[in-house]
């Protein structure tokens, strides 16, 4: 499912106009960034968490040359599934 067939469900389920349901997930979308990008976390019960996890600087190699490259440290966003979600996928 890409972006545009999740706007025609949620318009769908939710009653709404495509209009109004892309509004609302690209609210949800800008929220979930911006909350990540300023070190929070997004916790949303039976579904799942949104949080950022930080990757230390390492060394790895160029695998044409076998050259070593360093690799900076950075921040990176990590879901994890909640309860509900694992459950409802595997029933």
């Amino acid at each position: 499912m890409n972006k545009t067939e999740l706007v025609s469900a949620v318009a769908e389920k939710a009653g709404l106009t495509k209009a109004d349901a892309a509004s609302a997930v690209d609210a949800v979308f800008d929220t979930v960034q911006a909350e990540l990008k300023n070190g929070g976390d997004v916790r949303l019960a039976g579904f799942g968490a949104f949080t950022v996890s930080h990757r230390e600087a390492s060394k790895g190699r160029n695998p044409s040359t076998g050259a070593e490259v360093d690799i900076p440290a950075r921040n990176v966003p990590k879901f994890t599934a909640g309860k509900g979600l694992k459950d409802a996928v595997n029933s």
